[in-house]
């Protein structure tokens, strides 16, 4: 079976490492164009890019995927199968007719529970107590296409996106190989997506990292989670600007109003909700280092009675 592999982060480069050491034919690369990074902001190459090259596989970095010409490297390498993880550019539908059997996407949910850009996050973010891997046959809509299998995995309480992430790294790759092994028998029959439990994860907004203490402990605590490593919390104070990392709601309430400092010490700074006490244990001054509560409090003045700032409602951003 000839292979071609769209993707772009890491999450995309475990799977291609994946199925180069299950030694299938990898004729063609693709992943979005080099991008500036780090404090020089060099240009630099994508995980998946670092992988091909490094196996001294093809790679082409269109823009878009919309022209003949875009398109050109794709058709010419006249691939069985085109597999996609977080490629990151829509395929029209010229793109998924190429391929002889059609393109397969490795998609970090449980179809149809999360569609989208963002699943990993949401999924935290909501309180599900599990996740997985869809390896899923491509069509034009939005994560629609038909499933060829599914795999779950559950969420733990100190799960973070970075740590869900990895492990569903892991798993997408184990199973877009045994996809691909059965599909090439004919063993492996798609089934529709249910029309129940549809959901969208849609992409994080950059002001979505502004914690609105109005809201409960329990949902701030896996919003942080959530939220790590990107875009992080965050929350202002006396004009300070202080980044949030982690936290616990605790079962306790307060009488005083979302926002309010109301205990300081070596445990953590502890913050009235809506809902609940939300405990903040890892915070970050501008500038600085992410660090637990007790080293941060060394060099900073919040302290019981201050409050944090609160953003205007969501209907008002």
């Amino acid at each position: 079976m000839k292979l071609a592999f769209a993707g772009t982060p890491e999450f995309a480069a475990v799977a291609l490492r994946a199925l180069l050491d299950a030694r299938f034919d990898v004729a063609l690369v693709l992943t979005q164009p080099d991008r500036p990074a780090g404090r020089g902001m060099q240009l630099q190459a994508s995980a998946v890019k670092q992988v091909a090259l490094a196996a001294g596989i093809p790679v082409a970095q269109p823009e878009k995927l919309r022209t003949p010409e875009q398109q050109a490297a794709l058709r010419e390498a006249q691939v069985d199968v085109l597999v996609v993880a977080a490629y990151g550019l829509i395929l029209p539908q010229a793109v998924l007719d190429m391929p002889r059997l059609g393109c397969l996407n490795i998609h970090a949910s449980l179809l149809p529970r999360w569609r989208g850009a963002a699943p990993i996050h949401r999924a935290i973010e909501a309180g599900d107590a599990e996740t997985g891997i869809t390896i899923m046959q491509m069509d034009a809509g939005l994560d629609t296409g038909a499933m060829l299998t599914q795999s779950a995995l559950p969420i733990l309480a100190d799960d973070t996106t970075a740590s869900l992430h990895d492990k569903l790294a892991d798993l997408g790759g184990e199973m877009i190989v045994e996809a691909l092994q059965a599909l090439s028998t004919g063993t492996l029959l798609p089934r529709v997506q249910p029309e129940e439990g549809v959901s969208y994860a849609s992409k994080i907004a950059k002001r979505e990292s502004q914690l609105d203490f109005r809201e409960s402990a329990q949902l701030l605590a896996r919003r942080l989670r959530a939220f790590d490593p990107f875009p992080g919390g965050a929350a202002t104070s006396g004009g300070q600007l202080i980044k949030l990392w982690a936290g616990e709601a605790l079962a306790q309430n307060s009488d005083q109003p979302p926002g309010r400092i109301l205990q300081v010490d070596e445990g953590g700074v502890l913050v009235s909700c809506g809902e609940g006490v939300l405990r903040l244990t890892q915070l970050q001054k501008a500038g600085g280092k992410r660090l637990p509560a007790r080293q941060f409090l060394q060099g900073c003045t919040l302290q019981a009675g201050d409050s944090f700032d609160l953003p205007p409602p969501a209907d008002q951003a």
